[in-house]
């Protein structure tokens, strides 16, 4: 997808609540980076001076453990805000990884917070972004491995990427993502093996299928009651 930095603003929904001005100083102080999958567009603890958002593609945010467990934290896609935190100005507190080939609009968080200074509305909706994360964050830790059977959070996330990412087909609901088992445990904070364990029992309970890396979902409600069950 070939565009200039007024066609990327004009794509994000979050920059639309701007002025006619914010939007101008914006397109004229942004500019687009095309990133490979697998590219990082920074590390936890590194000075970042650019807010980025997602205009194609895919972007992971994870943390790792003391034990060097990978732990995804969000799976964000066109027109999401990656990382509202750097407008406070420290090192970044979480690493951002591409999980698709992707497209990213940069703005200089000096040049982002001046425009946000002199228009309400945007400065509301990148609140509002932030808030969705915080909430976001609430319910995972509602769902932690403790609290919650392991084939039931496995579910849940599917359900959820399914509702997010799934298109129709023939046998039901295919989330297109490449997902591979390594990433699902790095999504649920859990082992590889044990993973694909709880994968094979919910393929065997006809809840899903799984085909090259593609996972299908045959019955969503069917999947929601599933993880829903006491």
């Amino acid at each position: 997808m070939n565009l200039n930095t007024s066609e990327a603003v004009a794509l994000v929904e979050i920059l639309q609540q701007a002025t006619p001005d914010s939007i101008r100083a914006l397109s004229a102080c942004g500019r687009l980076r095309c990133l490979a999958k697998g590219e990082h567009l920074f590390l936890d603890k590194e000075p970042v001076e650019h807010l980025y958002i997602v205009i194609s593609g895919f972007v992971t945010l994870y943390t790792v453990d003391p034990q060097g467990e990978k732990k995804v934290i969000f799976l964000l896609d066109k027109g999401k805000l990656i990382n509202e935190a750097v407008l406070q100005g420290l090192p970044a507190s979480i690493n951002c990884e591409v999980f698709e080939e992707a497209q990213v609009l940069c703005f200089d968080r000096q040049e982002f917070l001046r425009v946000m200074e002199q228009d309400f509305a945007l400065t509301k909706s990148v609140l509002d972004s932030l808030a969705m994360k915080v909430r976001r964050l609430y319910r995972q830790m509602k769902n932690t491995p403790n609290s919650v059977r392991g084939d039931k959070r496995i579910a849940a996330k599917l359900w959820k990427l399914s509702r997010d990412y799934g298109v129709p087909c023939a046998s039901g609901t295919k989330i297109k993502l490449d997902l591979s088992i390594t990433y699902l445990a790095d999504m649920l904070g859990s082992r590889r093996e044990t993973v694909s364990r709880q994968l094979k029992i919910l393929a065997g309970q006809g809840l899903i299928q799984v085909n090259d890396g593609q996972i299908t979902i045959p019955d969503r409600e069917k999947l929601s009651k599933y993880f829903k069950l006491p």
